[in-house]
């Protein structure tokens, strides 16, 4: 302690802890910003992934009710997983036409909810998608 204060008045000593002080005030203000940031980042990343499995679980949903629809006249189907929630839809219109829609709500945080709608016709066995929407 001697040895690094020889020399200096108490005024410097005062300017040198003034300036640690500063830096220290400085340091701990950027890493509370960089955590807010994270912070940011982590809660976007949730709610894109929520987004991301209520739309596969919406098309699956549309699968799962697609399934036999060249014999069956129509049908639901409803399921739940770890992941949410999938209620899907089949109807045919006539001889030809159909319909297929998918809803699903992730459990995730925040839970997100999506829809799918499919419309087509069947010739023979040949299914072919004429229009399809996708929301959330």
């Amino acid at each position: 302690m001697r040895f690094s204060s020889r020399g200096r008045t108490s005024r410097q000593r005062g300017f040198v802890l003034g300036a640690a002080l500063l830096l220290a005030v400085l340091y701990f203000a950027l890493m509370e910003l960089l955590l807010l940031d994270s912070t940011l980042s982590l809660q976007e990343a949730q709610r894109f992934r929520s987004r991301i499995v209520a739309a596969t679980l919406a098309e699956s949903a549309a699968e799962l009710a697609a399934a036999g629809m060249v014999t069956k006249p129509g049908g639901e189907v409803q399921s739940e997983d770890a992941q949410g929630t999938m209620t899907g839809t089949y109807v045919r219109n006539g001889c030809c036409s159909f319909q297929l829609s998918g809803q699903s709500t992730s459990k995730g945080v925040p839970p997100a909810s999506a829809r799918v709608r499919l419309q087509g016709r069947i010739v023979g066995n040949r299914v072919t998608i004429d229009y399809s929407t996708h929301s959330q």
